[in-house]
């Protein structure tokens, strides 16, 4: 207990110029945060104030409670869409209900370990995944960059300046942050005829409240709502330990994937109680944090604490900011994101491992759905898998007076069954045959069914037959499933009938 203790409290700060770039990487993310979150509410089809307050309850719920230091959770797009027609169709109560229950089913998947599930997720499908989101996050900005006058051009253009150059010249203070102040600044004091925050929709005023949804406990809300309730835990989970494997590989240090499903669980009940919306991790604006020098709880809990006092004590002057401002921000998330080493790793990575990628990327940019892109992804680099394995194999037959062996190497299993079993010759001229499966590893029912089926033809046409050399998974996987014979505890020890 002492020591979890100890390892909790240094994942909050460990000096004073660590508290400093935390803070100041949680303002920039809660600048950040609020068009994306009150352009998620519109797509939901609820009131702006539905997807603010679920960003600042789940970015200082999942501070406390959550497995990844410095990344950061909110309301996201990818939860967004799949509740529209929940909405829509029983109102904005039945979403936070949803959303309760999404939360309570994401504990659950916590305490089931099905984080390990991360484990079958290749590296090209997360490189796939990466740059999907680089490419949805740059096309997100394009609707803030047509239709618009010049000075909003000019903006973005200074504010991809600063945040680039900036960094030479001093790292006081984040770039992206000297950007949107100095930004907001000249457009407010000039008036320039650009698009604000403001113009996104109505910012809330006040404190959110502590309330249990307006739905009525029955079987019928319970048939309506855990449809809903499982998509958005499934994909609220497979995006935010998606984002957690990246940032751990971008600062180099290891995450609890376990505790992490826990505290989205309980950071989405949380944005449900306050009228929020279901939301997950954010790799965009954990990318902003990370690059701004967040890397401890404390910056997480800060984003989501600023994105508090700006909209209930500062909400005029936030309205003002720029949006050219932020979308320059984004776009260097978007090219920060991006990984420029896949594309010259096109040619040098092993081909099959390149279609993944590209298959995974192709899917989520066309469909805009995380979950669809990394399943396509998952489910390729399985068939890729088992197409290889299913080459590791060899049958090599040998002759001695009247006597065949056939030595069998190789992983035997469901997809190189059919290989092994037309090895065997069907005219198979010796009396005796003897199979040597020491170099061979069976690993599924359908590899014992196959030798089944093999040695029941070759006993059906008059020979004798014997099986050798089974290791200690095999013995037992054939022990149990065959039908022809059973093997003995022995290794080696040839089966009898």
């Amino acid at each position: 207990m002492t020591s979890f203790l100890s390892r909790y409290r240094t994942q909050w700060f460990v000096d004073l110029g660590g508290v400093r770039r935390d803070l100041l990487a949680g303002l920039v993310v809660a600048l950040a945060l609020i068009p994306e979150a009150i352009g998620f509410s519109i797509i939901s089809g609820v009131d702006p104030r539905v997807g603010l307050y679920a960003s600042v309850a789940i970015a200082m719920v999942i501070a406390l409670v959550g497995g990844r230091p410095g990344m950061i959770s909110a309301a996201t797009a990818a939860v967004a869409v799949v509740v529209t027609p929940l909405v829509r169709e029983h109102g904005v109560s039945y979403l936070f209900a949803a959303t309760i229950l999404m939360g309570v089913i994401q504990m659950a998947a916590g305490l089931l370990r099905l984080d390990l599930l991360m484990q079958f997720v290749s590296r090209s499908v997360i490189t796939g995944f990466v740059n999907a989101l680089a490419i949805l996050i740059f096309l997100a900005q394009v609707p803030q960059l047509t239709g618009v006058t010049w000075h909003s051009y000019a903006l973005v253009a200074a504010g991809l300046a600063i945040i680039y150059l900036l960094p030479r010249v001093t790292t006081l203070a984040p770039s992206p942050l000297v950007a949107i102040l100095l930004l907001a600044a000249v457009s407010i004091a000039f008036g320039l005829p650009v698009r604000t925050v403001g113009d996104m929709g109505r910012l809330p005023e006040g404190l959110p409240s502590l309330a249990l949804p307006d739905v009525p406990l029955t079987w019928e809300t319970l048939r309506i709502i855990l449809p809903y309730s499982l998509t958005m835990a499934a994909v609220g989970l497979l995006e935010s330990l998606m984002t957690a494997q990246i940032v751990d590989d971008m600062t180099d240090t290891d995450s609890d994937k376990r505790q992490e499903c826990l505290g989205q669980g309980t950071a989405n009940i949380a944005a449900a109680l306050v009228g929020g919306m279901g939301g997950c991790a954010m790799i965009g604006q954990s990318v902003i944090n990370v690059t701004s020098g967040g890397r401890f709880r404390l910056s997480t809990f800060t984003a989501g604490a600023v994105l508090l006092v700006l909209l209930t004590g500062l909400g005029p002057v936030v309205g003002r900011i720029p949006m050219p401002a932020l979308v320059a921000v984004m776009i260097m998330v978007s090219i920060g994101t991006f990984s420029w080493n896949s594309i010259p790793n096109l040619r040098r990575h092993p081909p099959t491992s390149s279609i993944v990628m590209l298959v995974t990327v192709a899917v989520v940019v066309a469909t805009h759905d995380l979950a669809r892109g990394v399943l396509a992804g998952v489910l390729l680099s399985g068939l890729f898998f088992a197409g290889k394995v299913r080459r590791l194999f060899a049958v090599e037959r040998g002759e001695d007076g009247d006597t065949a062996t056939y030595r069998v190497t190789g992983q035997i299993f469901f997809a190189s069954v059919d290989r092994f079993t037309r090895a065997f010759r069907s005219d198979e001229p010796a009396r005796m045959v003897a199979i040597d499966v020491s170099g061979a590893h069976f690993w599924d029912i359908s590899a014992v069914g196959a030798l089944d089926t093999i040695v029941a033809r070759l006993r059906r046409d008059g020979r004798q037959v014997t099986v050798t050399g089974y290791n200690a998974a095999s013995a037992d996987l054939v022990d149990r499933f065959a039908r022809h014979d059973k093997t003995g505890v022995e290794l080696g020890l040839a089966p009898h009938g």
